[in-house]
This record gives C-alpha cells, structure tokens and sequence, in this order.
C-alpha cells in the first residue's frame, strides 16, 4: 500500500479524485495519506468565480477564466455525477441549461457531503515536482502563499488536476498596438455589460467565441464580429452579429479582413484558447500538447508513460465533463490501491497509438462525441463508478449539436432526460435569450 498521494488542484477533477478515495474508504477500503494542495482560497477550480484578472491576491497569475453570466452550454444530464445526481442535490428535477451559480452549488454539494475538504491546503501552490527512479518516490515542493513558506515532502503518487483553461494562448496580429480600444483575452472576460453599445470583435470560432459574444449581444452591444482562422461556425447569428475569415491587420480602430471587408471596433477579445501549462513540473513529468480528444503519452488518458505513478485528469477536449472526470479519477485511485496493473511501456504504446490514430480520422462533431463515448466505455468495466446511461447522453449530445444548428438563441431552452433516473427536466421559467437573472435563487424558482 503507498503512503501518500499528492493531488494538484481542487477543482472539478481534484474534487473527483478525492471523492474516488473517499468513497473507497466508505466501502471498508484502505487508503494512503491524501493531501490536496490548491493555489486559491476556495475549492472550485475554475467554478470558483471571481472578480480579479491578471494577478491574485498574492501577486500570483490569475487562475480563474470564469464570467459572471455564464450558462451551461451543454445539457446538464451529459455531466451529472453518477454518484450524486441534481435532483438529490436540489430535491427535485431542474432545468437541463442551469447557470454557473447553480453548477457551482451542485459541485461543491457533493464534496460537503463526502467531508473532502479536511484533505485540501488551501492557499497553497506547488512550486516544483521531481521523480527519482531510484527510490520510485516523488519530491514536491509547495509554499504557503500567506507566509511564502516553503516545504518540501515525498509522496508514491501524483495526480495533477490543475486544469488547461487558466494559461491563455495570445496570439499577435500586424498592427495590434496600435488599436485604440479594449484588448483581452477570453481569460480576462467577466461582465457583458461593460460593452453595452459597443461594437466588439470576436477573434476565434470555437465555444468560447460563440458563448461570449451571445453574451454580449444580450446585454446590450452595439454589434458583435465573430472572425475565424480555418471555419466558420456557421449559425444563424441575431441581428447586428456576424461572422468574417480571420482579420489580417488593424489600423488604430480599423480592423481589416481576409475577405477584404473592414470594420470599426471599441474592443477586441481573444477567444484564441489556452495552453497546456505545467511549470511545477519538471520537464520529463511535462504534457506538451495542443487541445486534443486523446492526447498522446496518457495511458487511457490518465497515466504518464513514461511514470505510471503520475496521472493527469481532465486534460483532453471535453464533451464530457464532470462523469469523465470521476472516471478518469476512480482510474487512478484503483491503480493506486493496486485494482489495476499499468502494463508494459510496449502494451501501454500501442493502446495510446491506436486510440490517437482514431481521433485523427474524426470528421464532425458527431464521430467526435461517439469517440469520447467510447472512451468512457473503456473505463467504466475497469472501476466500480456507479452505472449511468452511456447511451442517452450520446442522444442528447447529438440532439444538442442539431438544437444548435436549429437556433442558436435557443437550445438552451431545451429539455433532457437524466442519465441517471431518466426523468425529463423541465423548461426554465423564462427564455434564456431574455433571461438577465442569473442567480441560483431565480433559476430554481420553477
């Protein structure tokens, strides 16, 4: 049995490792020492909102991405914890589309519940991660950020759980410096209404493009540009929104386009993604990889290979969200507690390249969901995470891709079965297009 195992962040993945361990121990199991170290002063990981950009409190980077009127863009019944559904979190069914105070509240429900919080130090950041092959032990060294106190420990295992939504990528465009407007990246976004009556750009085509310029758009701007580099996303944008190839230089408040077109701006956002970033790690502990469904060197998408004694959780492009998570996490605890055998260098190649090789053949959204799918099929047999329905919310995913299509205004005032019980949420009270109230206590007034 090891010692004692380091988990690295207490957002959404470090709570569902040290929910693995925890309801291991409920069921008579011996466990290891667990000890959860966390940069912020809460748990939440990126559901911990706050107001702060740039730097926090102790002068260290910013870790939160999160704004003020996010919604989940995805149905809830896709990301429920099999172990803890919504409707015994909040005694009855609620809408599939909830905001992000009631996401926060459900995930933090749980952990008050397991009693995990006694295994979390908070305000507490890891500075460095080393591996000595001769003794097979970690050396990790943190400091308390109130003090600046650091210490160092060795552990059996490490689990990094620090997300890849907090280290924006920026990319750089002729003439940027000259812009006599706002410029930030999507990490920096907080409240919409700053750009009420504004005209904003939006340089990127993916989720957070689409999401922050809705956004933006109900709360008041005067117009809303979406500009991408290899695809449109191709919905059918409210008035006063639209959607233009990349932007290939910008003149004081001029932005000109690869289409030839050109347009006035008050402000740019960069919704230009975010980079794998590992500092406390050394370099042969490091993932170097772009966002991907299957990134390579992760032995089921959770173990190192080249040291099966450190797992990474959450590091892939995600559908699924929290149930991957608690499985990916239930993973590495049954490899900690020696349910499951790492195999070979050799074994553990040809699994990651035939799973690799698959992704690279994806071809739309649909075949991208049937993979991550797949790959929680794979795990589920291998772990004693309670059952849910792999197949329905495969459905609803698809649905939700077609809902989007349809209406971009309006699939989140959609409906969905849970996974779990299979009962249909109910409809929100109010249209989300015309729904400015996004607190928990609105939302739930249905």
């Amino acid at each position: 049995m090891p010692e004692k195992v380091v988990v690295i962040g207490a957002g959404p993945c470090g709570l569902a490792q040290l929910q693995a361990f925890a309801r291991a121990k409920e069921k008579g199991a011996d466990i290891p020492e667990v000890v959860c170290y966390e940069k912020q002063d809460e748990w939440g990981g990126l559901w911990n909102y706050n107001w702060r950009v740039g730097l926090d409190a102790y002068g260290e980077a910013n870790h939160g991405s999160m704004y003020r009127y996010l919604w989940s863009n995805g149905p809830k019944e896709c990301l429920e914890f099999a172990d803890y559904g919504f409707e015994e979190h909040f005694g009855k069914p609620i809408p599939s589309f909830p905001p992000r105070a009631v996401l926060a509240d459900y995930i933090l429900g749980r952990a008050k519940q397991s009693g995990v919080r006694k295994w979390i130090k908070f305000a507490t950041v890891v500075r460095d991660v080393s591996f000595d092959k001769s003794t097979k032990k970690f050396s990790v060294v943190t400091e308390t950020l109130g003090d600046h106190i650091r210490h160092e420990e060795t552990c059996d295992y490490v689990v990094v759980a620090s997300g890849h939504f907090s280290v924006p990528n920026i990319p750089s465009f002729e003439g940027i410096e000259t812009f006599s407007g706002r410029v930030m990246h999507a990490h920096d976004f907080r409240e919409a209404r700053e750009f009420t009556g504004r005209h904003v750009l939006i340089v990127g085509g993916s989720y957070s493009a689409e999401d922050i310029g809705l956004q933006i758009m109900k709360y008041g701007a005067a117009s809303v540009t979406t500009c991408f580099r290899t695809q449109a996303m191709g919905f059918k944008w409210p008035k006063n929104m639209d959607e233009r190839e990349l932007l290939t230089r910008i003149n004081q408040k001029t932005v000109h386009f690869k289409d030839g077109s050109k347009k006035d701006f008050d402000a740019i956002i960069l919704c230009t993604g975010y980079q794998h970033h590992f500092p406390f790690l050394r370099d042969d502990l490091k993932l170097r990889t772009h966002n991907r469904l299957y990134p390579p060197k992760l032995y089921k998408g959770v173990a190192w290979r080249d040291c099966p004694q450190l797992f990474y959780l959450g590091m892939q492009d995600q559908f699924y969200t929290f149930s991957m998570f608690d499985l990916q996490a239930w993973y590495a605890r049954d490899v900690i507690l020696g349910r499951i055998q790492i195999p070979d260098a050799k074994t553990m190649d040809a699994d990651i390249a035939e799973w690799v090789a698959r992704e690279e053949k994806l071809a739309d959204p649909e075949q991208q969901i049937d993979f991550q799918a797949d790959y929680l099929r794979d795990i589920i047999p291998q772990v004693d995470y309670p059952k849910f329905d792999v197949d329905s919310t495969v459905d609803s995913f698809k649905r939700w891709e077609h809902d989007k299509v349809d209406n971009i205004l309006e699939y989140r005032n959609k409906a969905f079965p849970s996974s779990l019980t299979g009962t249909m949420a109910p409809v929100h009270h109010t249209p989300w297009w015309k729904e400015m109230d996004d607190s928990l206590e609105c939302f739930l007034k249905n």
